[in-house]
């Protein structure tokens, strides 16, 4: 009778301590979302490429004006320079080499000017979505969101994982729209920074060598 009591005892102690982990393990929320998607559907997007592309088009006017300059500038060297004396062309050519220097100065400035304003502009945007990925996620009891845009992302389970874009959108006031697929993450801009076209001077033409003397008439 003791050991059946017994026996029942500690059957009855594994039913609960089943019962008890059960009810105790939380249940792990796990959300994704794609942010290249999430920012394309933002309406401050389209107004921060408008901005960027009107900054880069007067940066690539610029180096343009500059190639059309030296182009001419190097034309005129490579007719001219079978007249010039010598002093001449070596200043001639110190100005095209040092075009060409501004010109790559430049053009590094532009580059890094342009991925400046790219920042600046895409910042006070990121932050929105950000804050709004923040809000959805402790509002419905997520413990992570995924964003599946990043390329360290190996695998997710799309059945076990929400995918709360909607629900962001929502939070935002945004109507989803159409869009075309995002890029992949790290892709460039579709607006380039204006690039580097401009070819080194060509090297000046060596002068003529000096006939040689000519040989003395032998003496009778």
């Amino acid at each position: 009778m003791k050991k059946k009591l017994t026996s029942l005892f500690c059957a009855a102690l594994m039913m609960s301590g089943v019962a008890f982990a059960q009810t105790a393990a939380p249940a792990y929320k796990f959300g994704h979302i794609n942010t290249q998607e999430l920012l394309a559907q933002l309406p401050e997007r389209d107004s921060a490429e408008v901005k960027y592309t009107a900054f880069t088009k007067d940066l690539q006017e610029q180096v343009e004006t500059l190639q059309v300059e030296f182009n001419k500038k190097q034309q005129t060297f490579d007719q001219k320079q079978a007249t010039w004396t010598e002093a001449i062309k070596e200043a001639k050519y110190k100005e095209l080499e040092d075009m060409y220097k501004r010109i790559q100065e430049f053009n590094q400035t532009a580059s890094q000017e342009a991925q400046r304003k790219q920042s600046e502009l895409m910042r006070p945007i990121v932050e929105k979505a950000t804050k709004a990925i923040e809000k959805v996620a402790k509002a419905n009891g997520f413990i992570y969101i995924f964003d599946i845009t990043t390329a360290n992302l190996a695998y997710y389970d799309k059945e076990a994982s929400v995918d709360i874009l909607d629900l962001v959108l929502k939070e935002l006031n945004i109507t989803k729209k159409t869009i075309q697929a995002p890029a992949a993450a790290g892709a460039a801009s579709a607006v380039a920074a204006p690039a580097a076209t401009t070819a080194k001077p060509a090297a000046k033409a060596k002068p003529a060598a000096k006939p040689a003397a000519k040989p003395a008439a032998d003496k009778q």
